[in-house]
């Protein structure tokens, strides 16, 4: 409800979101300007039941113009203006967080796939280590937090989850946690032709067959999503896969297998990434991802 204050006039009445009225003292000059000095006193009945605008703020002249000037009340009963930004209640628009999460996922996966089909004779995976601690880690889970903040719970779930196997998968790798020196009984030395390296190994294909359970569960859930978003994380189920049967087996072929399906899970997370960040406000056209979920 709303009402128009009398510039003459010391009280007004404005509706509050559960149906009662507040009355405010409010001192209010010739130009509709003032200051508010009162709080509720109960429930007291509404001085224009007609209003067509439920969530209105209080109406104020315009001074000697005679127009009349407003402010819109949310649900949440905050004022829905720009005017405090900086104040925490005002409501804002949170950016899209799933370009970078995204972004960040298939930059990392793709690197390190290029290095288990060892591309120009790259054996050794750590020079991945740079990006899975920022790209593929940091920037994923932050971007899984935002997910939160926007209320998505599927996409916080997935990059945080994804955000910490990327930070995880470092520590492997990272000589300074002495995690495959220990297989050696020499903390930060590992080398595959040790005694112990099969052992090694089929700890890290352990390791990736647990990440296969978790997105199993994300590929079930993604059957309401997008063929976009299916897509991309069927080759990731695919790729730990692979890569996990390679730790056990040591079978290269599917270290191999492991590497192009890691490919192909970059390049369809790109897809998705451009697709989401791409609309009629920042491109000239847009990338389809295909909703699988009903039609209203």
């Amino acid at each position: 409800m709303s009402q128009v204050a009398n510039p003459d006039s010391h009280m007004m009445t404005a509706a509050n979101t559960n149906g009662a009225a507040t009355a405010v003292d409010t001192h209010a000059n010739g130009n509709g300007n003032g200051y508010s000095n009162g709080h509720s006193n109960g429930h007291h009945s509404f001085e224009n039941e007609k209003s067509s605008l439920p969530h209105q703020a209080p109406l104020y002249n315009g001074g000697g113009a005679g127009k009349q000037l407003s402010r819109t009340l949310t649900p949440g009963g905050h004022f829905a203006d720009d005017d405090l930004i900086a104040i925490a209640n005002n409501h804002r628009r949170i950016a899209n967080p799933l370009p970078l999460g995204v972004f960040g996922f298939s930059t990392t996966t793709l690197l390190l796939s290029l290095y288990n089909i060892q591309i120009q004779g790259i054996a050794i995976p750590n020079a991945v280590i740079g990006f899975a601690l920022s790209y593929g880690g940091l920037a994923q889970f932050l971007a899984g937090l935002w997910e939160f903040a926007s209320g998505n719970t599927f996409g916080a779930t997935v990059f945080c989850s994804f955000g910490m196997f990327w930070w995880g998968y470092s520590v492997i790798l990272i000589p300074f946690f002495g995690f495959m020196g220990t297989y050696n009984g020499q903390p930060g030395i590992y080398a595959k032709g040790s005694p112990y390296a099969a052992e090694a190994e089929s700890a890290i294909g352990l390791y990736l067959w647990i990440w296969f359970g978790i997105t199993t569960i994300y590929l079930i859930a993604s059957l309401r999503g997008s063929v976009s978003l299916f897509v991309l994380i069927f080759l990731l189920w695919v790729t730990f896969i692979m890569l996990g049967a390679h730790a056990y087996t040591g079978i290269k072929a599917l270290q191999t297998a492991g590497g192009a399906f890691g490919i192909a899970t970059g390049f369809a997370g790109y897809y998705l990434g451009i697709a989401s960040f791409l609309s009629p406000y920042n491109s000239f056209f847009t990338l389809p991802v295909i909703p699988l979920g009903k039609k209203d």
